[in-house]
């Protein structure tokens, strides 16, 4: 019988026994059903954090013979989303029987190519580096989690006492020790000394805790965890305020918001001096109890205890010294001030590259910070993809709680500088950032495109997210846009969009979609001005009214949108690139056509007008023109078609063969088209062009450029 939800009141107990009665006799089911269950709550462990595994018969394929054999977490996954084809499977006895071959800790490296002679299932995830640890264990099922409250008292001083003591004898201790083949043996060193102990504590790392089935092993896991955390809360405040008091208050949230603004994009240029950067804020209450406290200037320098933390956020973070409420407008006079904090981060990152590196170390990589800390207003996480600066962020709040739980019932100590190096620029870690894909042609790059709900818009943002970049979704149909971010979510996930509904011609809700952007990615560096409207009517017929919308959402909106983007592009100096989709019609003449002609014709000449001033400062302006894109746009609502088709002599029913038959290539203009031009402007292979139009018609000799 399972036990009560109720019974814990610091973790989730969310196991369901008829879920589980469908998996009985299925061990693996079981491990996979533990497993996101324990990565669905993240006070347990972080994401892709921790490893889960159990141990159960199975035939020998070659001798028919029944055999143990082990499932584990493969490397790289996550328990949280963990599948069967993330699982690696192993032969026990092959396993343990490494233990032949190994030759001491300088050699323990080694061991790892070895896991691939022990390989049960040919289809197997790579085995991860903490294979032995849990392979050295008689338990079935086994968890290592990295859960902060139990970090918080393996990363205290005197946290070997304080787990014999409240655990009495039950949970065994090991002291520090890189996770490897070597720790596997320590692991089972002490258990054979603990003979009946439930779990053991990893020195500044984690927790492993068992069971002889999957329920027993998740609730014993649960157990231990809520042991360790109600500990802790019953020793807040016990030694004095918690982190020393605050030393300042947080400014309130719209002021946390607009400073926040302000200073992400100038932040985002310091973090992109070596590649583009995409950024991430949060001001969690965690994070401000932290970053305004009295002991924040102690501890912050320490940096953190658990590999999984240091390895995403660096060794320490950048504090800056600017006040809450200081005024950020000077954008050159801040930029003098904070130059020398980011050089001084760079020369001590340096400095512990140069002191702990090794003859065979890969060579230094990026030294800008990953984690910056603004007191009174919040964190800022940089990386090279929106997942990567969140999970930063997650991890480094994470490392923010076991300080706060060590200090709380001990003192906090973090890893030494060699031991994080070892772990940072470890041969094995490097050969598996080797082995990632590589950057797609957009990745580091913000987004915004104007209209991007539908039509050619929303092509673009797609081909964009497609090729790596992040992107901010807008319209003024709000309930258009929300199905477009479902849309997206779906096709790339939860952290490659963000969305914000935008009016063009009203330069409020621009300021507010470019702070969204900011806000959400660090900045923005690359803008489609595509969000538009026609009216086909003679001279005669066309009202001022009629003449002033167009004006206002095709000329004045593009200014407007370029004027607020390029405010920001300034403020990272690290360049960009305005695309805007203007129109054959900017080039050719027609009938029925003088108002939206005109206003194309003035998005192209200022186009030109912004490339040429905006040069200095490697910000690309080009254009690319369209003609016909019938498919799903909203430029044949309106009487719009019914126009054009007048104008021309056809049916609206034969407008887009009429199209397709006067372009020299007798082709119908698609969405996709319109998109894959602006790709071809922003993936790199233009970028010495501006101030360029590019026509994307099927070939209409009267619009072409001379």
């Amino acid at each position: 019988m399972s036990i009560k939800e109720t019974n814990f009141k610091h973790v989730s107990y969310l196991w369901d026994d008829a879920e589980a009665a469908k998996l009985a006799g299925d061990e693996i089911a079981l491990l996979i059903y533990r497993s996101n269950l324990l990565g669905a709550d993240l006070r347990l462990t972080n994401y892709g954090g921790g490893n889960t595994s159990c141990k159960a018969q199975a035939k020998d394929p070659l001798t028919g013979q029944e055999l143990e054999v082990m499932w584990i977490k493969g490397s790289g996954g996550d328990i949280g989303t963990l599948k069967k084809s993330g699982l690696a499977a192993l032969y026990v006895d092959r396993l343990r029987s490494l233990k032949n071959v190994y030759r001491g800790l300088e050699h323990e490296d080694e061991m790892v190519e070895l896991f691939n002679h022990t390989i049960y299932d040919l289809a197997s995830k790579a085995p991860s580096i903490d294979t032995p640890l849990h392979g050295f264990l008689p338990f079935k099922h086994i968890d290592h989690l990295h859960p902060d409250a139990a970090i918080a008292i393996a990363a205290a001083k005197d946290g070997k006492q304080i787990t014999a003591d409240l655990f009495k004898g039950t949970i065994g201790w090991v002291d520090w020790q890189k996770p490897g083949f070597e720790l596997g043996l320590q692991l089972k060193a002490c258990l054979d000394a603990n003979p009946g102990i439930r779990g053991i504590m990893l020195g500044s790392h984690g927790l492993f805790t068992w069971g002889d089935t999957a329920y027993e092993s998740y609730v014993n896991t649960l157990e231990v965890i809520e042991q360790c955390a109600e500990y802790l809360e019953q020793n807040y405040g016990k030694k004095g305020p918690v982190f020393g008091g605050a030393k300042i208050e947080s400014l309130d949230a719209e002021g946390r918001k607009k400073q926040a603004v302000a200073l992400a994009p100038i932040l985002r240029g310091f973090c992109s001096s070596k590649q583009n950067m995409i950024g991430h804020f949060t001001d969690d209450t965690r994070v401000l109890e932290f970053i305004n406290s009295n002991d924040l200037t102690r501890l912050a320098p320490m940096g953190t205890s658990c590999p999984d933390h240091f390895l995403r956020t660096k060794i320490s973070p950048l504090v800056l010294d600017l006040g809450k409420d200081e005024d950020l407008s000077d954008v050159e006079a801040l930029k003098a001030r904070l130059t020398p904090a980011f050089e001084a981060y760079r020369a001590m990152y340096t400095e512990y590259y140069e002191t702990c590196k090794h003859p065979n170390s890969p060579a230094i990589r990026d030294a800008n910070p990953v984690v910056i800390l603004y007191p009174g207003v919040g964190m800022f996480t940089f990386a090279k993809d929106k997942q990567t600066a969140r999970v930063a962020a997650e991890f480094y709040t994470n490392a923010i709680n076991v300080m706060k739980g060590a200090e709380a019932i001990s003192d906090y100590t973090s890893l030494p500088h060699q031991e994080a190096f070892n772990i940072e620029y470890w041969l094995l870690e490097e050969a598996k950032l080797q082995r990632m894909p590589k950057p797609k042609a957009l990745t580091g790059r913000v987004a915004l495109v104007t209209g991007s709900a539908g039509g050619i818009g929303k092509a673009i943002a797609k081909k964009f997210a497609e090729e790596g970049a992040v992107v901010v979704l807008n319209d003024m149909n709000a309930e258009r846009l929300e199905g477009a971010g479902e849309e997206f979510k779906k096709l790339f996930g939860k952290d490659a969009y963000t969305t914000v509904v935008l009016d063009v011609t009203k330069a409020d809700q621009i300021a507010d979609a470019v702070a969204t952007a900011t806000l959400a990615f660090g900045g923005v560096d690359l803008i489609v001005n595509n969000a538009g409207l026609s009216i086909s009517k003679t001279i005669a017929d066309h009202a001022e009214k009629d003449w002033d919308l167009l004006y206002d959402v095709l000329v004045k909106g593009q200014f407007l949108v370029t004027q607020a983007a390029t405010a920001v592009m300034k403020k990272q100096d690290i360049g960009g690139d305005i695309i805007n989709i203007v129109s054959k019609n900017a080039l050719v003449s027609g009938p029925n056509n003088a108002g939206y002609g005109s206003a194309k014709a003035a998005q192209l000449h200022l186009s030109r007008l912004n490339a040429a001033e905006l040069g200095p400062d490697k910000i690309r302006v080009n254009v690319v023109n369209p003609d016909a894109v019938i498919s799903d746009s909203n430029i044949w609502a309106g009487g719009w078609a019914e126009g054009r088709a007048k104008a021309y002599g056809v049916t609206v029913e034969e407008l887009p063969a009429y199209y397709a038959k006067r372009t020299l290539l007798n082709e119908v203009i698609l969405p996709v088209d319109i998109a894959n031009a602006c790709f071809a402007f922003a993936g790199g292979l233009l970028s010495k062009s501006t101030g360029n139009v590019l026509n994307v018609d099927g070939g209409v000799a009267a619009a072409f450029v001379r």
